[in-house]
């Protein structure tokens, strides 16, 4: 039988369900085009997927037992963002800037992954299974949720760096080239002065 909830948990539920549906649908779309790359972007994708990853593991650090899956999910999610990076077209465009298009089947099929997640949290709790882990913390510390978290991690921390290292390389070759160019005109200007003299 259904586990009754207040009117404010109900609310709460729904205002968090809107709030990663939302998410999600701005990720999906991120995932199925060509996608400018910002200064900024990757540093703060790494710096947010690090917290949360912090967050995540925090309550289950007295269920050490549980914890594994954090780590197996997260190497797990590195192997997929190398293999991402790989199926990912790369454009430098001058003037305009640093562009990528992402392998959309693997960050919709990763999306769907986390959407299907909360989804049977939710099933859970309006179920009234009492065997499923409750508040929470509870739900930060299911193996489920850990490997499934772990996994979008390590995905999008390894992707960020893919691109954070991609980017780098293209502006040292730019540099390099830039400064080849300065001193090849350098040389000719000494060349025709040399000949003018």
């Amino acid at each position: 039988m259904a586990a009754m909830h207040s009117l404010p948990e109900t609310f709460g539920f729904a205002g968090v369900a809107a709030l990663v549906a939302w998410r999600v649908y701005a990720r999906i779309r991120r995932m199925v085009g060509r996608q400018r790359l910002s200064r900024y972007r990757a540093p703060i994708t790494l710096g947010i997927y690090a917290l949360l990853l912090v967050l995540v593991a925090l309550p289950s650090l007295s269920h050490p037992e549980r914890l594994w899956w954090l780590p197996a999910g997260l190497a797990c999610g590195v192997a997929l963002g190398v293999f991402g990076l790989r199926h990912t077209r790369f454009e430098a465009v001058r003037g305009e800037g640093f562009f990528y298009t992402p392998n959309a089947h693997l960050g919709i099929g990763l999306s769907l992954l986390f959407v299907a997640r909360i989804a049977y949290r939710i099933y859970e709790v309006y179920a009234g299974d009492l065997a499923a882990p409750h508040g929470t913390v509870g739900f930060a510390q299911s193996p489920l949720t850990l490997a499934v978290f772990g996994l979008l991690a390590g995905y999008y921390i390894s992707y960020a760096a893919g691109l954070l290292r991609w980017r780098a390389r293209v502006l040292r070759a730019k540099r390099a080239n830039d400064k080849q160019a300065r001193d090849r005109q350098a040389h000719d200007k000494r060349e025709r002065e040399q000949q003018a003299t």
